[in-house]
């Protein structure tokens, strides 16, 4: 069987090491400079002929992520790689997956287009902004979830009378998985927007009253959306508000908004690194389930064992 070998780009290797560990292999090797002008160059520096390669690099701001994720695709698959999968555990631009006004492009597409042309064989992501997404792309995609770091945690707070909430419309889907797992109701915040990251209006639909609510999203940005449910929430009675995001992106003003808001805590996983520490903030690891991942792949096995409501109905 061919070696596998764990690389990762500049922004991502806090994360990237800790996958190779968890994995049982050392980090590899990989040169990224950059020229006067800040052209990017990348170099291998070890061999890859053969090797199933896993590049790991999440593609938040700046996109210099991007290229270099794109540029050790391409290094990878010109150095004889057996085999190319790119780790991403956070996918920007993945909000820009349809056409929502006239003359806009579909940029979640346009990434997928350019990780194929690159030469991966394979994606790896967390939590996409929208499922479908992964009927952008020609090739293999893994999409995990982020109830398998979350759902563990919230029972060891053991929470009297747990309601789920959706911030929108578009994440009942995603509310209702955590729902189902503790047997919980489910309450959905709808939104108006005046434009992109400025809230008109929200309205809750569902009770809470005496209720330990969770907020479940994929993402928190500058933190207006939740922050704005958590007051809506507990003004109709909530006994406590917390929120549940995946990526932890975090501009602007979002750690103001997230310390002043009625927030008990705001959980993030390390798909994007925090910039500054909080107190409400409390991060999750995805390490030991990208390494597990990685691992099924290069095993030819199941990667929906990794799944909560997998397990679920299986009874573990």
């Amino acid at each position: 069987m061919a070696e596998v070998k764990i690389f990762s780009g500049t922004t991502s290797k806090y994360l990237a090491s800790r996958v190779a560990d968890y994995y049982g292999k050392d980090l590899g090797g990989v040169s990224i400079n950059h020229f006067a002008d800040s052209e990017i160059s990348v170099s291998f520096d070890e061999s890859v002929r053969g090797c199933d390669v896993f590049l790991v690099q999440s593609t938040f701001p700046p996109s210099d992520n991007i290229m270099e994720l794109l540029m050790m695709i391409d290094a990878a698959r010109r150095a004889s790689a057996h085999y190319v999968c790119a780790v991403i555990p956070y996918f920007g631009y993945a909000r820009q997956d349809r056409k929502d006004k006239p003359r806009v492009g579909i940029t979640a597409k346009l990434i997928a287009n350019m990780l194929t042309a690159a030469g991966a064989d394979r994606v790896m992501t967390m939590d996409l902004h929208a499922g479908q997404i992964q009927g952008f792309f020609d090739i293999p995609v893994d999409h995990l979830e982020g109830t398998s770091v979350f759902v563990p945690y919230l029972k060891t707070q053991k929470l009297e009378n747990l309601k789920f909430a959706s911030p929108d419309v578009g994440g009942v889907s995603r509310c209702r998985k955590f729902a189902s797992y503790f047997d919980a109701d489910i309450v959905i915040c709808d939104k108006h927007r005046k434009k992109a990251n400025e809230i008109a209006s929200m309205q809750l639909i569902g009770e809470v009253e005496g209720a330990d609510v969770i907020l479940v999203d994929d993402l928190i940005d500058t933190g207006g959306t939740i922050c704005k449910a958590a007051e809506l929430i507990l003004s109709k009675g909530a006994k406590s508000v917390r929120a549940f995001c995946t990526h932890g992106v975090l501009s602007g003003k979002a750690h103001e908004n997230i310390s002043n808001s009625v927030l008990e805590e705001l959980i993030v996983t390390d798909t994007i690194p925090l910039k500054y520490d909080n107190p409400k903030i409390k991060v999750l690891s995805v390490a030991e389930l990208f390494g597990k991942a990685i691992g099924r792949i290069r095993d030819n096995g199941s990667i929906s064992t990794l799944f909560i409501n997998y397990q679920q109905n299986l009874g573990f």
